[in-house]
């Protein structure tokens, strides 16, 4: 089982015992429906990739579903704006992705580690600090991630090199599925932290030290 399906799993069980709660909130998604994609996304990724032609296929779990998950979040967006900035972060998301797979080794055994995690998690940051909202930086890592492998193929093709694209396939899945998490998860630990920060300043500052003791401004001893 690929990582990519891995983290579904838990995914699921997460939303299960409503730990991912509050994230789903600010995707605008129910627990029925955080449960139902995620179900279609593990299902579609072990049914085999569905050839359209010969240079071009894509697999359900790994691409098709992801897709409509993120037309759904854009349609539910709350402004045009917001979706302009999301379909930005998404280019800016790809373009940084591919351009890491230019740079990166050619060989696969010079790297410790597999490059789609790397890619994924790279991804998934680089769509937090672009996308800005949790939405938008699911959306950015989901999309991001598809767009560096639709240029990447292109990219092939005109150098001549007959290589089909699979999108959403075997390892562009596991890309795919890293970003779009770590983008999300990213962006609720930092807002969480910001929001803490600033519930603390305000606390702050309806106290004052007086007399060796806090109390609340306004309020006499």
């Amino acid at each position: 089982m690929s990582v990519g399906l891995i983290l579904l799993a838990v995914v699921g069980i997460l939303i299960l015992f409503g730990v991912a709660q509050r994230v789903l909130d600010r995707l605008r998604l129910t627990d029925r429906q955080a449960l139902v994609f995620t179900a279609a996304l593990f299902i579609g990724g072990l049914i085999p990739d569905i050839r359209v032609t010969q240079a071009f296929s894509f697999n359900i779990g790994g691409a098709l579903i992801p897709l409509i998950l993120c037309v759904y979040l854009l349609v539910r967006a709350g402004s045009g704006k917001e979706v302009a900035r999301t379909l930005i972060a998404a280019a800016l998301t790809g373009v940084a992705i591919y351009y890491m797979g230019r740079l990166l080794p050619n060989e696969p055994e010079e790297m410790p580690f597999d490059f789609n995690y790397l890619y994924g998690l790279a991804g998934g940051a680089l769509a937090y600090l672009f996308g800005r909202s949790r939405r938008g930086a699911f959306v950015a890592g989901v999309l991001g991630a598809m767009i560096a492998d639709v240029w990447s193929a292109i990219d092939v093709w005109t150098s001549g090199v007959n290589q089909p694209l699979v999108l959403g396939g075997a390892g562009a899945a596991d890309v795919i599925v890293i970003s779009g998490l770590t983008a999300v998860l990213l962006a609720e630990l930092v807002g969480e932290i910001i929001e803490r920060m600033a519930r603390g300043r305000q606390r702050d500052e309806k106290r004052v030290f007086d007399g060796g003791d806090f109390r609340e401004r306004g309020r006499s001893k």
